[in-house]
């Protein structure tokens, strides 16, 4: 199980508890509700490694990361302004590394239905 330290207080954001849980299920795996809240033709770019073009390209790569498990996810902060949001913070691995990661979402309208796009930026620390 993962232990989840949330920072951020999304009391009264409906689009920025999205992002919690969309970080939670990111952490845990849960390829389910990630394919879920995306649109079809997601594209995920992780900076300095690849892009990620399309809803099979995206399960695909999230199954290949099943295998790597998170055991702690601490979110930093959280923040949403229209069609765009954006989540920090660090990962600690069962291997015992650790990642600051930075990820900034764009939904596919302003009522936050599911993403369209994600930009992350990851370093181990």
């Amino acid at each position: 199980m993962t232990k989840i330290i949330s920072c951020p207080n999304c009391g009264n954001s409906p689009k920025m508890e999205f992002l919690k849980q969309f970080n939670i299920a990111f952490a845990e795996g849960n390829v389910t509700f990630l394919m879920e809240n995306v649109t079809d033709d997601i594209v995920w770019n992780i900076i300095g490694e690849r892009k990620i073009v399309g809803i099979e390209a995206f399960t695909e790569e999230l199954e290949k990361m099943q295998s790597v498990k998170v055991s702690e996810l601490k979110l930093d902060q959280i923040l949403s302004h229209g069609k765009e949001g954006a989540a920090n913070g660090v990962m600690t691995m069962e291997n015992g590394k650790h990642y600051a990661f930075s990820d900034f979402y764009v939904f596919q309208s302003a009522k936050g239905e599911k993403v369209k796009a994600i930009t992350s930026y990851c370093i181990e620390v």
